[in-house]
């Protein structure tokens, strides 16, 4: 797969270091994305194209031997936006003939009773996001099945990492520590709770990609080791060098917000991840590639350099 194109649809986070690991690895890159980014890396061919047209995704995808799905849609309007672009990428990797590894959350799951997940978990949730997720990969592995496109899925869970602000562990959590405020979290954080560390998802899903092995596959994504939230923060502290309070907002109060806020009522809606162990087995990844992962104070010492790079961390 070395010598093929390589076509990420989307500039975010993950979107971005996966388009730069793989210029920097040498291979023909385009990224793609409505908005020119910033931070991508010298070599990467960037198109803008609006991704909700279907021609416009097959154009930008043409030539490629790998697709990578790396888009997300706003969190109020995730179930109803997400499942088109997913189509749109879809379509783009089968009239190219080209593998189309796509990144997923652990939504499609639902509670597991804070047993580890592991891949052969069935996707039974019962949340709207959950049932949205669980529908989208069946699109997935059924196109597979149907002999129209190779598949690769990588799964990870709650981003955090360099540019991360949207997520648990974003500005209200990291961004507030580095600034002296109490970090905000919803739910136990005496619970283990895996949290994915953005340079090592894109390294995840840039294996899928050049891989043979991970054709056809659903795979766990490793990163950082798991711990518990407070752990977390208690490395946190040491880095900063000062006190940081932990304000646990109670799940009541988020419920009740979400009667009125459609970003709390969506919170509210996956709240159960953090009120039991969430924790991902990797361990079928990692026992087929050996790519190395990030410990997770070299993850925490990053981010926390990241949002103090920026200054104002509100």
């Amino acid at each position: 797969m070395s010598d093929e194109r390589h076509v990420v649809f989307g500039a975010g986070q993950v979107g971005r270091t996966v388009a730069n690991r793989l210029a920097e690895s040498g291979r023909a890159v385009r990224s793609v994305s409505r908005h020119r980014p910033t931070g991508l890396a010298e070599g990467v061919d960037w198109r803008s194209a609006d991704l909700t047209d279907a021609e416009a995704a097959v154009d930008a995808a043409k030539g490629a031997g790998v697709v990578y799905q790396c888009l997300n849609a706003p969190y109020t309007q995730w179930p109803q936006l997400f499942p088109p672009l997913q189509r749109t990428v879809l379509a783009a990797a089968q009239r190219a003939d080209a593998l189309l590894v796509t990144l997923e959350n652990l939504y499609g799951y639902g509670p597991t009773a804070g047993a580890p997940m592991t891949e052969d978990l069935p996707l039974a949730a019962t949340t709207s996001k959950g049932r949205t997720r669980a529908a989208m990969t069946a699109e997935l592995l059924a196109a597979a099945e149907a002999g129209r496109v190779r598949i690769a899925i990588g799964r990870a869970s709650d981003f955090f990492g360099a540019g991360v602000t949207e997520s648990t562990l974003g500005s209200r959590f990291f961004g507030s520590a580095v600034a002296g405020r109490r970090a905000d979290f919803i739910g136990n954080p005496d619970l283990p709770h895996t949290y994915s560390y953005v340079p090592d998802i894109a390294t995840g899903l840039v294996t899928l990609g050049t891989d043979e092995r991970a054709v056809g596959g659903v795979w766990h994504l490793p990163g950082p080791e798991t711990v518990t939230t407070r752990a977390l923060l208690a490395l946190v502290t040491d880095v900063v060098g000062h006190p940081i309070k932990l304000r646990i907002v109670p799940n009541l109060a988020v419920r009740a917000l979400g009667l009125v806020n459609p970003m709390m009522r969506g919170l509210a809606e996956m709240s159960y991840e953090f009120e039991q162990p969430f924790v991902l087995d990797t361990s079928t990844y990692e026992a087929t590639f050996s790519t190395p992962t990030t410990p997770l104070g070299t993850a925490v010492r990053d981010t926390i350099a990241w949002y103090q790079s920026r200054g104002n961390t509100s």
